[in-house]
């Protein structure tokens, strides 16, 4: 997993609950790095479950909305990152673009990149699903992404999950416009 995940979600951490619980989170948990993450790295996915874990016992918040939080605030560190990819006129057509257009430029710069893939099937103008792979099963993240780009776009989306099957690799996300 590529390091700005890692120095991204201490940062958000850092802006929400202060540096102390970050300082406790990297003390409290078993970190392949120690806590050490750069932007550029590459590190095992296990260390971010590990911290958030960590974050859902220190502030009583469960793991799947932390993760989803984190997903929303993450798509707009993206956005600002990114602004190329963002030229889109709503998100369903910005969520289809992922596995055909920006997955392949991110492999570009980033050759080794683990990437999720998403298939994505528009059922009405106002509803669409995506079928997220990934063997990191965070699908609760690729929500709040999707929750971050709806916003982005000035929408409002509801999101339901569906398994696939039994362990989170495969997960239906069936998303309606409101509003």
């Amino acid at each position: 997993m590529k390091g700005i995940v890692f120095t991204e979600f201490l940062e958000l951490v850092e802006d929400k609950f202060g540096l102390e619980v970050v300082n406790q989170i990297i003390d409290g948990c078993e970190l392949d790095t120690d806590g050490v993450y750069t932007s550029v790295g590459t590190y095992s996915h296990k260390d971010m479950f590990k911290m958030v874990a960590k974050l859902s016992e220190l502030q009583n918040i469960p793991v799947p909305d932390l993760l989803q939080i984190y997903g929303e605030y993450f798509f707009d560190v993206l956005s600002k990152g990114y602004p190329q990819f963002m030229d889109q006129p709503n998100s369903f057509v910005f969520l289809e673009s992922i596995d055909n257009y920006i997955h392949p430029e991110v492999l570009k710069l980033y050759p080794e990149a683990e990437l999720p893939s998403f298939d994505a099937k528009m059922n009405s103008e106002n509803e669409m699903t995506l079928l997220y792979q990934s063997s990191r099963k965070m699908s609760d993240f690729a929500v709040g992404l999707i929750k971050g780009a709806a916003g982005y776009f000035n929408e409002e989306v509801i999101v339901e999950k569906e398994l696939k099957d039994g362990d989170g690799e495969k997960v239906m996300l069936n998303i309606k416009k409101i509003g």
